[in-house]
């Protein structure tokens, strides 16, 4: 019989990757978003998961064999941050029906497990790199682990298994989506080949210099899948990255080669994406209307904040896969070819020209 799995944020970078796979390998998937976008193979389900009444109407005929968390709601504060996300995920898990058999549950948060919060990101004391799962929460309010109490709350009372994923920067297409480097730097390339600018490196020395890692979609997406099968990956913690390291003066050659630009070499200072493209709203709508685009409004594709966020940060960090390893988990992914599978589907689905 096929298994079922519901995913939350199934419109986005990660669920939507995950949706495709697990539609691929013959589960019935179904797809909790606010506003459903009619993926492929994929049952909606509409709701609000701020709303708990609505929530749990909404998922009261779904008896999922697994369930995969993949969404959050930015807020102004850390504090914020923590009441409505953990919240989310307490009204996901209160409102599934009870568990008639064996289920598992899937949370996908990130590095700021080890960097930080939004508010105090990369700073004060962090663990020594690459990040390990053994070493621990940081002694400050975070909402990844307002996020993981909930679950593990769910777990002890209705007796699922769990497990949760730390995936660093994401490359995966989705539209509208906050945290989105990849078509940020589509975008941005774009931009710079049609306006002439140069093709400046945003960031801080340590990113340029540094080792760094990421992880593309497709890959998290097996790495869930993969927890879920595992039983030895149950009620685990993962870090999920795609094997390789490389320094931001290589790679930033590699994306500007790709698109036919000149990498302007890092002298040192740092030029926020979010003041390079403050003004670029109109050159993008213009650049949509004679290429035919399927996005004309810039907002929804860059998320210059996040990506400004990632490469500036003042140290290096590197992600240790060891702990799946062991587990049997063998996925690998080069970075330059998770980006440039990206920029291709970009320009296949008209985002980009």
């Amino acid at each position: 019989m096929s298994k079922s799995v519901l995913i939350a944020g199934a419109s986005g970078i990660n669920g939507s990757a995950a949706a495709r796979l697990l539609v691929d390998a013959g589960w019935t998937v179904h797809g909790l978003s606010r506003h459903p976008t009619g993926q492929q193979g994929v049952l909606p389900v509409s709701a609000d998961l701020q709303d708990a009444d609505a929530t749990a109407a909404a998922l009261a005929d779904i008896h999922p064999d697994a369930v995969i968390i993949s969404t959050w709601a930015r807020q102004d504060t850390e504090a914020e941050n923590i009441r409505v996300n953990g919240a989310m995920v307490r009204n996901l898990l209160n409102g599934l029906p009870r568990p008639d058999g064996r289920r598992h549950v899937a949370l996908v948060t990130g590095l700021k497990h080890y960097l930080g919060p939004f508010d105090a990101y990369g700073k004060g004391t962090l663990p020594q790199t690459p990040f390990r799962e053994e070493q621990g929460r940081l002694d400050v309010e975070n909402f990844y682990y307002a996020q993981e109490d909930e679950l593990f709350s769910a777990a002890e009372r209705d007796g699922f298994s769990w497990s949760v994923h730390r995936p660093h920067t994401v490359i995966g297409k989705a539209v509208g989506n906050a945290m989105n480097m990849g078509t940020t730097l589509a975008v941005y390339a774009t931009i710079c080949r049609e306006t002439g600018r140069p093709f400046l490196f945003p960031g801080s020395a340590v990113q340029w210099s540094g080792l760094t890692d990421m992880t593309d979609a497709g890959l998290l997406a097996q790495h869930l899948h993969w927890a879920i099968e595992t039983e030895a990956a149950h009620d685990e913690d993962f870090n999920v990255v795609n094997g390789d390291i490389f320094r931001w003066q290589w790679m930033w050659s590699r994306i500007a080669e790709w698109f036919g630009i000149e990498a302007v070499p890092f002298d040192g200072t740092v030029r926020p994406l979010e003041q390079q493209m403050a003004g670029d709203a109109d050159i993008w709508r213009t650049i949509a209307a004679r290429e035919g685009l399927a996005e004309s409004d810039l907002g929804r594709l860059a998320s210059p904040w996040h990506s400004d966020a990632d490469l500036g940060r003042p140290i290096e960090v590197v992600t240790d896969m060891s702990k799946s390893r062991r587990l049997g988990f063998t996925g690998y992914k080069p970075t330059d070819d998770a980006f440039f599978e990206l920029f291709a589907q970009l320009r296949a689905d008209r985002l980009i020209p």
